[in-house]
């Protein structure tokens, strides 16, 4: 198997549709297949472009054929990694370095899904890590949906992450994956799992998905939290939007939900969007007396559900690349969930992962 003769096959097989720009990324990819077979030196690859153009799965299609060790991650389990092993190298005198020649002598290549930055911890590490994986002759091909020259492009400090991004361009070939079409808009079987101010709804979903156990109302304990559900049972998760996105869970909180149960639930989902508000970062214990600002740093115009929206992105992220089956009961339709604030852009891929979702392929 290569690259080239599985995406030949899915076109005509599987009834795919021909895209260029999906053609051109195959051959690069190709290439960088046919160099690490040889044992030859090459580049790694980033495939960039907007959501739904095909990038994962032509990434997942390189990842299947090759020979060599490799590893292949979502881009939020990558980065949990990373913080787990930087914590069990506490003492060490370089534990990025020492954290990637450890895994340059296991892979050959890291594959990554959905490279997006936003967090300062993660952009400074980012700025050595990759220069520290490229030094030790690990071969990164990653996808995301923005240019590396536009990841963290607002971000806090990022003159730190510079040093990731001109490792990027230096050591990996820049490809778009822009081709006209939205591949997860293609017809399909549809399959309800989004419901418009349907409260009862869920409830059917539970009995339909767990229908020899009524389940449990008691809080699901998840590490040294507590989380409050409707009902939970082995076969699905049912919680308010309150209860699991207005909480302090990160992406490792909905990394474990995922492992636990094949169904999550989420009900009582707000209208997410709405206007933004500027907001300022003070500093030192003095503004008390004098609220003093930290030079002109600002934090970015939030609109008032922004923290539990990017919560919300994060369980759709996980459940669509698990394949775990989210079932929604919201305010208002999906198109009308969240169209404005600052967090416009990354939900773009939210919602098309959401529509697709709504098709029995999903599954």
């Amino acid at each position: 198997m290569t690259p080239e003769s599985l995406y030949h096959q899915a076109l005509g097989e599987r009834g795919f549709v021909t895209d260029p720009a999906q053609a051109a990324a195959v051959a690069a990819l190709q290439a960088c297949f046919d160099a690490l077979c040889q044992g030859k030196p090459t580049q790694g690859l980033y495939l960039w472009g907007p959501v739904g153009r095909g990038k994962t799965w032509l990434m997942d299609l390189f990842h299947r054929c090759l020979p060599v060790p490799s590893r292949r991650q979502h881009f939020h389990h990558f980065m949990a990694w990373v913080h787990r092993r930087l914590f069990q190298l506490g003492g060490t005198a370089d534990p990025l370095q020492a954290l990637a020649r450890a895994l340059a002598g296991e892979i050959r290549v890291l594959c990554f899904d959905e490279l997006f930055v936003s967090d300062i911890g993660d952009a400074i590490i980012l700025g050595r890590l990759f220069q520290e994986l490229f030094d030790q002759g690990v071969v990164v091909v990653a996808t995301s949906n923005q240019p590396p020259n536009q990841l963290y492009r607002d971000g806090f400090n990022r003159e730190r992450f510079l040093p990731a991004i001109a490792a990027i361009e230096r050591h990996m070939g820049v490809q778009a994956v822009a081709g006209e079409q939205d591949h997860r808009l293609h017809p399909g079987a549809a399959q309800q799992r989004y419901w418009v101010a349907q409260p009862d709804a869920l409830a059917g979903v539970f009995q339909q998905l767990s229908p020899t156990d009524p389940g449990s109302e008691q809080p699901l304990q998840l590490g040294s939290r507590q989380v409050r559900v409707v009902r939970h049972s082995s076969q699905a998760l049912w919680c308010r939007y309150r209860d699991l996105c207005e909480q302090p869970l990160a992406a490792m909180d909905f990394m474990a939900l995922c492992d636990r149960f094949p169904a999550i639930l989420l009900g009582g989902i707000p209208q997410l969007g709405g206007e933004q508000r500027a907001g300022r970062i003070a500093r030192g214990t003095e503004d008390g007396a004098a609220r003093v600002l930290a030079g002109d740093r600002e934090l970015p115009t939030l609109a008032p559900r922004d923290d539990s929206v990017r919560r919300f992105i994060a369980l759709v992220d996980e459940c669509y690349d698990r394949r775990v089956a989210l079932y929604l009961e919201a305010e208002v339709p999906l198109e009308a969930l969240y169209t404005q604030g600052y967090l416009a852009f990354p939900y773009q891929r939210t919602l098309s992962r959401l529509r697709e979702m709504q098709l029995q392929r999903f599954a």
